[in-house]
C-alpha cells in the first residue's frame, strides 16, 4: 500500500474540495435542480449525488487503495484508511437557496479522524485541519476578490452565563427525550442560536461560539468536524461523553464548558 504523509493527504483533500466547490456552486440555485426524498424522509438532490460521484472518481484515481464511506453511495473497500464524505451537508438549505451548506471531507485511519475539510463555497469560506498541523479558515481577504488563511482557536469562555451556544432544532431534542434539560441549559447561557449543521462547529473552532450540540447525527455528518474542533483546541464527544464521532450525536465545546454542559444533555 502506498504511504502518504498527513500533509500530502491534506493537500489532496483541499484540491479535491476545489473541484467539488466548482461543481456544487454551478448546481446551486439551478432551475433544473432535481430533488427527491430518500427513505429516511430527508431530501437529496442531483447535486448531492453528482458531487459524491466526482469525489469517488478522484479517490479511485489518486487514492485507489483507500476505502470510502459516502452519504449517498455507501461503503467502498475495507482499508484502514477510510475517507468519509458528505457531499452536501445542509441539503435542505441548498435546495432552498440558503447559503449555509458545505462539502465535508474526512480521512480516518483505524477509525480515528485525522483530517477534516469543511468547504462552504456559497459562504466563500473553508475550514481545514489535520492532526498536529493546526486548524485554519480560508475566507475573503481585505481586498475585493482576494482570500486569506488564518489559524483559528476556540474561545476561553468558562462560565455558562457568558457562553454562546448553538443547539440545532428543538424538535430533535424533544424526540430524543432531552428537551427539558436542553431548555434549562439554554436558559442559563448568555446567548443561544441554532446556526445548524457544519456551521455551528466551524464557528466553535473560530471562537465565535462556545459550544455546539446535536441529538442525532451520522458518521459522515461529524467526521470532518472532529479534527477542526480538536486542532482549534476544543473537545468533541457524543452527548454521553464518548470521545470522537462514533456516538450517533455530538457535543463540541471549547473544552472549558464540556463537563459543565454534559449533565444538562443527559437529564
Amino acid at each position: 500500500m502506498a504511504e502518504y504523509t498527513l500533509q500530502q493527504d491534506l493537500d489532496f483533500a483541499l484540491a479535491l474540495a476545489d473541484k467539488v466547490d466548482a461543481f456544487t456552486l454551478a448546481r446551486y440555485g439551478a432551475n433544473d435542480l432535481k430533488v427527491e426524498t430518500k427513505p429516511d424522509m430527508t431530501p437529496v438532490s442531483d447535486a448531492d449525488r453528482g458531487a459524491e460521484q466526482l469525489i469517488l472518481a478522484q479517490l479511485a484515481e489518486h487514492r485507489p487503495e483507500d476505502s470510502v464511506l459516502g452519504e449517498e453511495f455507501g461503503v467502498h473497500g475495507d482499508s484502514s484508511r477510510r475517507w468519509v464524505i458528505d457531499p452536501i451537508d445542509g441539503t435542505k438549505n441548498f435546495v432552498r437557496r440558503v447559503p449555509v451548506w458545505a462539502t465535508l471531507i474526512a480521512l480516518l485511519i483505524d477509525d480515528e479522524p485525522v483530517l477534516g475539510v469543511i468547504s462552504s463555497p456559497a459562504l466563500a469560506r473553508r475550514w481545514h485541519a489535520a492532526t498536529g498541523l493546526g486548524a485554519f479558515v480560508t475566507e475573503p481577504g481585505a481586498e475585493v476578490g482576494s482570500t486569506a488563511t488564518r489559524q483559528i482557536s476556540v474561545s476561553g469562555v468558562s462560565e455558562l452565563s457568558d457562553a454562546s451556544l448553538s443547539y440545532a432544532s428543538l424538535n430533535g431534542w424533544k424526540d430524543a427525550g432531552k428537551l427539558d434539560g436542553l431548555l434549562e441549559l439554554l436558559e442559563t447561557a448568555w446567548r443561544t442560536r441554532g446556526y445548524g449543521d457544519f456551521y455551528s462547529y466551524a464557528l466553535l473552532a473560530e471562537g465565535a461560539v462556545d459550544a455546539a450540540f446535536e441529538p442525532e447525527l451520522e458518521l459522515y455528518d461529524m467526521a470532518a468536524l472532529v479534527p477542526v474542533v480538536r486542532e482549534a483546541g476544543g473537545r468533541f464527544t457524543s452527548v454521553a461523553g464518548e470521545e470522537g464521532c462514533h456516538g450517533g450525536n455530538a457535543l463540541a465545546t471549547n473544552g472549558a464548558l464540556h463537563e459543565i454542559i454534559l449533565p444538562y444533555l443527559n437529564r
